[in-house]
């Protein structure tokens, strides 16, 4: 069973010399045994360099021509401190592990923000002002880069109170020539299986709230991103990534519980 725990384990007892080429996906595990951060991961476009920024469990940054974009960033400022202050901000839900406004309040600054319509609704007047709310299926733009809201809720009826029809967001940026996407919590949706041309993607798989890691599977052999980031996963068994995704998907697996032993 391959969980975020033994990944650590195991990784951090093979011998390097000699693996780090062949182990690029997977290097950032050498210094997550520490509790450090894993390390940026840079993915080339026709417009600049895109630096994705793991953070913790759902919190993410991308780095594009000289812009931040942080998503779902919680617990507390001090996880950002190393990092640019956000450009713009991108809410996709409006659970605690996705939206917590001391957090907001402490990093936000004078970012634009991009949420769903319930979060829009919980923020302070002073984040209201310059937050926009976009429904599934909207498309915009933020910082000149597009972006459209994808459908993000569960499809399995008895976790259907989790994460309802129509209230969370996923988002596809266009970075460039590249499409990024982040998937929030959800199970595979009919917006998510109709993607295509996604060079990135980040896809949760926890249960109840999320998708099993087979599901997962079933998605990425779908609408087959390039590369695919679990995230989210908590302590999920994710070695059907390992052995049942489709040719020409590269699968990095990062560890998003740094602090966690």
């Amino acid at each position: 069973m391959l969980t975020r725990r033994n990944i650590v384990a195991g990784i951090a007892s093979l011998p390097f010399a000699g693996l780090a080429a062949s182990l690029m996906p997977w290097a950032s595990f050498a210094q997550d045994a520490t509790g450090e951060r894993p390390m940026p991961d840079t993915i080339p476009t026709n417009a600049g360099d895109l630096v994705i920024h793991p953070i913790d469990h759902a919190s993410l940054v991308l780095e594009f021509d000289g812009k931040a974009i942080y998503v779902d960033p919680v617990g507390g400022p001090e996880l950002y401190a190393s990092l640019p202050a956000p450009s713009a901000i991108l809410i996709t839900h409006g659970h605690g592990d996705h939206f917590d406004v001391p957090t907001l309040q402490a990093i936000a600054g004078d970012a634009p923000l991009i949420t769903n319509g319930d979060v829009h609704a919980k923020l302070p007047e002073a984040l209201k002002a310059r937050a926009t709310a976009m429904a599934n299926g909207e498309n915009g733009t933020i910082l000149d880069i597009p972006i459209r809201a994808i459908a993000a809720h569960n499809t399995t009826q008895d976790r259907m109170n989790y994460h309802p029809v129509g209230v969370g967001n996923g988002y596809v940026l266009r970075f460039g020539d590249s499409q990024v996407y982040v998937a929030g919590d959800t199970e595979p949706t009919e917006d998510m299986l109709g993607l295509s041309d996604i060079a990135v993607a980040f896809l949760p798989m926890n249960l109840p709230y999320t998708m099993t890691p087979e599901q997962a599977v079933e998605a990425i052999n779908t609408f087959k991103p390039a590369i695919i980031y679990p995230y989210h996963y908590g302590e999920s068994d994710l070695s059907p990534l390992e052995t049942d995704v489709a040719d020409g998907v590269e699968v990095r697996l990062r560890n998003w519980y740094p602090n966690q032993a």
